[in-house]
């Protein structure tokens, strides 16, 4: 039988209550704020334990199941992944705990995690949940707080998942261009509508690089309407060494800060991250699975994380690396006289070609074995490029001196 006659069969069994795919709070819940029978199944296909129906209608966030291929280029530019691996004590504890793996929970692992975030980020240890990445509870977020009568606000260029969770959901979607400097328009986003489920934030933003100041997102928090939640999307903030948020998640607001360890921690493919907000916020993002995905996540990824959190000294070093390679990369494109659309904070810039689709840049560069990353409708002359290593972006800077005459 096919995956997708497998799925109809199950979306035609409405026999079967919705509680025996979400706890009954939560379909309740999801039923009240206006999602309908089907949305509530995908919603369950999605997040809870029936995991054999994850790919039926093709949800964004897990392109059906099947990830892209990754690509053949010597150079790796495009998918903003730090250009090495964990950090060496990181990696040392992933390794020592590998051997004691064969058990689902070898000693606490997790509560060391959140230890050592409460350590570094001075929040309590009730504030703080471990995801596999950050791609899941972005999506729970929206699920949890938008719906077909509670918008989501995000900015526009910025990354997308929010939104595409979103649309495929059937909540409303707006999307408010950033200001002139490429921060958060927060006065704009406020005015987007009267009453949003969810308003996202990314900072620094993907793809621009840019750091939206702690006091504008203070000002739409306080402003904003009862009950809508503001995500703070954190997951370039050790690239730029910048003050963080993390501080607005223990005032008892409507805050949640989401973290990965995909960027400068170089565990893209161990799948760590975390959240800061209130307990009961957590409660609700939890409830889809019982707290599954985050109470299983596997030991390594939690060892290694632990250990390289607290590792200021190499965080601080990987961010002086980051910033050589990429001074060099911007001096090159002066000279070039190639426009660079914003002031970077993190491992990304924004290059715009003015006369040439970025689509037709990427397939050049790829004849030089160079893969740079994506545009977004709204520039489709701009592309992002990842800072790689001194390396990289030296290979980069050749590439772009052959396709760009």
């Amino acid at each position: 039988m096919s995956r997708a006659i497998f799925g109809r069969r199950l979306l035609n069994q409405t026999a079967a209550p919705l509680s025996a795919q979400l706890p009954e709070e939560a379909a309740d819940d999801l039923l009240g704020r206006g999602y309908s029978r089907r949305q509530l199944f995908r919603i369950a296909a999605v997040f809870s334990s029936v995991s054999a129906v994850a790919s039926f209608g093709r949800p964004v966030w897990a392109s059906g199941g099947v990830p892209d291929p990754p690509p053949d280029a010597k150079t790796r530019i495009g998918a903003n992944e730090c250009w090495t691996g964990p950090m060496a004590p990181g990696q040392t504890a992933a390794t020592a705990v590998i051997s004691a793996s064969n058990r689902y929970q070898p000693a606490d692992q997790r509560g060391d995690f959140i230890k050592a975030v409460t350590q570094v980020e001075g929040v309590p240890f009730d504030h703080v949940a471990p995801w596999p990445g950050s791609s899941d509870p972005l999506s729970r977020a929206v699920v949890t707080y938008c719906s077909p009568t509670k918008a989501l606000i995000t900015a526009d260029p910025t990354f997308e998942l929010a939104g595409r969770t979103a649309e495929w959901l059937g909540a409303p979607v707006k999307r408010v261009p950033l200001k002139p400097d490429h921060t958060h328009d927060v006065k704009a986003m406020l005015a987007a509508d009267p009453s949003p489920g969810l308003y996202y934030i990314c900072t620094p933003n993907n793809p621009t690089g840019t750091v939206t100041p702690l006091a504008d997102i203070e000002w739409l928090v306080a402003n904003k309407p009862e009950g809508s939640i503001v995500l703070i999307d954190e997951a370039y903030t050790h690239f730029a060494g910048v003050p963080t948020a993390s501080y607005m998640a223990k005032a008892n607001k409507d805050v949640i800060v989401m973290r990965t360890f995909s960027k400068i921690f170089g565990m893209a493919g161990m799948r760590m991250g975390y959240v800061m907000t209130r307990p009961d916020i957590i409660t609700k993002l939890m409830r889809y699975d019982g707290g599954m995905q985050s109470g299983a996540l596997p030991v390594p990824s939690l060892a290694c994380a632990t250990a390289s959190l607290t590792a200021a000294d190499l965080i601080a070093a990987r961010r002086k690396q980051m910033q050589e390679a990429r001074a060099m990369t911007l001096e090159h494109l002066k000279k070039r006289k190639l426009t660079v659309v914003s002031n970077t904070d993190a491992n990304m810039f924004m290059i715009d070609w003015k006369t040439k689709a970025a689509q037709d840049m990427k397939l050049a560069f790829r004849t030089q074995s160079v893969e740079i990353g994506r545009n977004w409708p709204i520039w489709p002359t701009v592309s992002r490029v990842t800072v790689g290593s001194m390396d990289d972006m030296t290979a980069f800077c050749a590439a772009l001196d052959k396709v760009w005459t």
